[in-house]
């Protein structure tokens, strides 16, 4: 059995400790000098932003806030996480692969249109994202993750889906169990993602437990981390 940990690391000190449950409002507002623009909802969540905000006071050796509440809108640190939010989207290829992911024509396990094969969601995670989830863990660095959580080839879905952050992993024989930093369960440090990797050409379940904050996971792969071009707050 293989058991790794990012050292120095659990969602319990590292995490933040307020939940990605914030008020209803708008995520950013363009000023354009006669009228002010909001965009977003923060309703819908910052978990993209909460995961590289992590990721970023942990590389700066610091701890996160305090805070057991979400930060107002318009604090320092709800524009922090709005802007390391839209940093985890990795315009335009986030969105895009989200969408290549979610899209219901695209087989769980592979498939043959005549001569081609497809590969599909297995394929997808097991020969190809986790190998480079397995080098950053192995590295000892952090690896944020994309959760595809709804099968939906409309646009305006993509909210449903999630971000968390690996720091560890089991492999005990093709038996995979990643240890994952959830935003929507702060303080938590049980959360996990698990799957079998014998069969990649066929569907593979992929489950995460505690199954209390998200529900319908059918595929994972990695985000790439960008490093902060601000200070952190």
């Amino acid at each position: 059995m293989a058991s790794v940990r990012v050292p120095a690391f659990l969602p319990s000190t590292g995490g933040f400790h307020f939940d990605n449950r914030f008020p209803r409002g708008p995520v950013m507002t363009i000023d354009l000098g006669v009228a002010r623009i909001p965009i977003g909802n923060a309703a819908n969540g910052l978990c993209g932003g909460m995961v590289f905000a992590v990721n970023d006071y942990f590389l700066a050796g610091l701890l996160p806030p305090a805070d057991t509440t979400p930060p107002a809108g318009g604090t320092p640190l709800f524009s922090y996480l709005v802007r390391r939010l839209i940093d985890s989207y990795q315009l335009p290829a986030g969105p895009a692969t989200y969408l290549a992911l979610m899209n219901p024509l695209l087989p769980d396990g592979d498939a043959r249109l005549g001569p081609v094969t497809v590969h599909g969601r297995a394929s997808r995670m097991i020969n190809r994202e986790w190998p480079a989830i397995r080098a950053e863990l192995d590295a000892g660095r952090l690896c944020p993750l994309g959760l595809v959580m709804v099968t939906s080839a409309n646009p305006a879905d993509l909210g449903q889906n999630h971000q968390v952050l690996a720091y560890g992993y089991d492999l005990q024989g093709t038996a995979l169990r990643l240890a994952v930093y959830d935003p929507n369960r702060a303080g938590d440090d049980t959360v996990t993602i698990a799957l079998d990797l014998r069969h990649p050409d066929q569907p593979t379940s992929v489950t995460m437990t505690p199954d209390a904050s998200v529900a319908g996971l059918t595929c994972f792969f990695r985000v790439e981390y960008q490093p902060p071009s601000l200070p952190l707050p």
